[in-house]
């Protein structure tokens, strides 16, 4: 067939990351032309690699969405100039692939009899979860649709996209093109046809819902969305991509990294590392055999040692590093740097030892961090770096305090196999950028409530360094009591920023809002900025201890609750919270739950009309259970 694409473009920042570039690459193989449709202003870079993929570069104002792209494509082409084409192809920039030939789609519609085709389809919903109302039609979703011949020369087609109407909004995206392409054509007689169809997987929208299952059966396309959307969502429907992106690993030579590059600019983190799952539980012994190769560049242990009494325990476990490195210490006398310096001499496995004394002694070990070891880690002479620190916690009781100094060494260091893991996992996922155990929970405040009074300070300086990331909400991913493993090139500018000693508190005033702590919860997004993942890493008596005590906090808070469902849930709470936690002190305990019930009740109508009519016996039975007494 000769076919003509409309590609539909838009990046905030004006940036067409690697995928895309990729996907018209690949695309090229298939069409005779390609007209990019770029809603917005593109960087100077972007532009440039873009126009080599294609035939013309359309650059307009990011108005109306993909649909006034491809109109503009269209406009563009010429309704008499589509008629020279078996094939209109219509695609945007929200998928990545191909993950598979795209010959083998293109073969397989080609053998179908229609008038026009998408890549996928989305089944008729009643109500309409957009308008509360009527129905949402079957249709093709509008990330990719193909046209064909006898319907591109129709007067039909010409009008259609002549009397668009105008689109302001996401749902007018929707409800005026998206579900209304595909009835409207095949109303008047055309034919249509979904090479994933609804049908085939069980479920309303099977590229998103059945991600994985669709990629079993080779979709050449990915949806972005499943990696950044709402996670109590992907809970509840069922979507399982972390399946999906271990079957593209097993099944496909797609490049995860382009994945990786672009929703990194994109995603709040927690979103991120909950939907795709970005955890490792890692076995004692090494996963690839003591036999596979382990050349893992440069590494290095930065530790800062203020109680040297620990130093016995920290070295016994980094000696569970598999390869030679180099020991640098810091801390905040001459005594205790002649001390270290004696206990590493009668160490193994440690190529080059540096022990530094600290000029002041404030921010601890984030000031040592930053401030005196910045001339080692700002280059590129490591490639890998195990943070570490003498971690006490006076501040709380003991059990607490060596319960949390565990859950870092351990989870990081735990075993020659398990560190011969850790290393590994670097190795070969080069977009891994930092390495991470997870939350601290056992005992500690922190799950919902970890920014504590760190967030404004946290913005404060990402706006300095120039970091542009979404942040959490309520939790940020975080190196919590700061000991994880980094490469030094995915923290550049926090070390490349000159840090005074002044700006840290003194002691003993280490406090939430200062820069110490703002910059525990900035590591991690400081790596989002500059292109890498957080991985969560786990040892299994760890994953075991903190996953059962996680499963009970849970089920206990939900034992509280009317309804096991999680999202029901989610909405019952957050209108407590909007009105202000009401509690016998100010009202009755009936009035208050009557009142948030009616509460929620508006709330799910109007905003999940489906899941609304779902759970309406639970709100009528709520109601007359909760009904004040006269």
């Amino acid at each position: 067939m000769r076919r003509v694409a409309i590609f539909s473009f838009y990046n905030e920042r004006g940036i067409a990351d690697d995928y895309v570039i990729f996907l018209l690459e690949k695309l090229r193989e298939f069409v005779e032309r390609i007209f990019v449709v770029s809603n917005g202003n593109l960087s100077k870079y972007s532009e440039i690699a873009i126009r080599d993929k294609c035939d013309q570069l359309l650059v307009r104002k990011n108005e109306g969405f993909d649909v006034w792209g491809y109109k503009t494509g269209i406009e563009a082409i010429g309704f008499h100039g589509l008629s020279d084409y078996d094939e209109l192809i219509l695609l945007n920039d929200t998928c990545y692939g191909p993950l598979f030939p795209f010959s083998e789609m293109f073969l397989e519609m080609e053998s179908r009899d229609c008038d026009f085709w998408g890549s996928a389809a989305h089944q008729e919903i009643t109500p309409n979860p957009f308008t509360g109302a009527g129905h949402l039609p079957r249709h093709l979703t509008a990330n990719f649709i193909a046209v064909r011949k006898e319907m591109l020369k129709s007067g039909a087609f010409k009008k259609y996209w002549e009397n668009l109407p105008e689109i302001k909004t996401y749902i007018d995206a929707i409800l005026l093109h998206e579900s209304r392409f595909t009835k409207h054509f095949t109303d008047i007689g055309y034919t249509a046809e979904a090479y994933v169809d609804p049908v085939q997987y069980g479920s309303r929208y099977p590229a998103f819902i059945n991600v994985d299952e669709t990629i079993v059966g080779r979709f050449p396309l990915l949806k972005r969305r499943p990696f950044f959307h709402d996670p109590v969502f992907l809970n509840a429907e069922g979507i399982d991509l972390p399946r999906a992106l271990r079957v593209l690993q097993e099944t496909s030579d797609y490049d995860l990294n382009l994945v990786w590059r672009n929703v990194l600019r994109s995603s709040e983190l927690r979103n991120l590392n909950t939907n795709a799952a970005l955890m490792s539980v890692l076995p004692d012994k090494r996963a690839k055999g003591d036999g596979a190769a382990a050349d893992y560049g440069n590494v290095a242990v930065c530790a800062h040692v203020y109680y040297t009494d620990m130093l016995d325990e920290m070295l016994a476990l980094t000696e569970n590093i598999p390869v030679s490195y180099d020991f640098i210490a810091t801390t905040d006398t001459s005594e205790k740097k002649a001390e270290i310096e004696a206990a590493l001499a009668k160490r193994p496995g440690i190529k080059q030892t540096i022990v530094r004394v600290i000029e002041k002694n404030r921010g601890r070990d984030m000031s040592s961090l930053f401030i005196s070891l910045r001339d080692l880690l700002i280059d590129d002479r490591y490639d890998l770096v195990c943070r570490l620190h003498t971690k006490k916690s006076p501040q709380v009781q003991s059990s607490r305090g060596n319960l949390f100094k565990r859950h870092m060494l351990e989870n990081l260091l735990n075993t020659r196999g398990y560190v011969h893991n850790v290393l590994d996992m670097f190795q070969s996922n080069p977009s891994v950028g930092l390495a991470i155990p997870p939350i601290f929970h056992i005992s500690y405040p922190t799950m919902g409530h970890s920014w504590f009074a760190n967030r404004p300070k946290v913005e404060e300086i990402a706006r300095l360094l120039k970091i542009n990331v979404k942040f959490d909400e309520s939790t940020p991913v975080a190196a919590y009591g700061t000991m994880f493993w980094f490469r030094p090139r995915a923290l550049r500018k926090l070390f490349e920023h000159r840090w005074k000693w002044e700006e840290f508190n003194a002691e003993p005033d280490h406090l939430d809002g200062g820069l110490a702590h703002a910059l525990e919860r900035l590591i991690a997004y400081a790596a989002q900025d500059a292109g890498y993942t957080t991985q969560h890493i786990m040892c299994a008596h760890q994953a075991a201890h903190n996953y059962t005590m996680l499963e009970f906090k849970l089920q206990k808070l939900a034992s509280l609750m009317p309804s096991g469902d999680f999202q029901w849930q989610c909405h019952m709470l957050s209108e407590w919270k909007k009105a202000g936690y009401p509690s016998a002190n100010t009202l009755s305990v009936r009035h208050s739950l009557a009142g948030l019930n009616f509460a929620v009740k508006n709330s799910l109508k109007f905003r999940a009309p489906v899941l609304f009519k779902i759970l309406r016996p639970i709100h009528r039975g709520m109601a007359s259970l909760f009904k004040p007494k006269s």
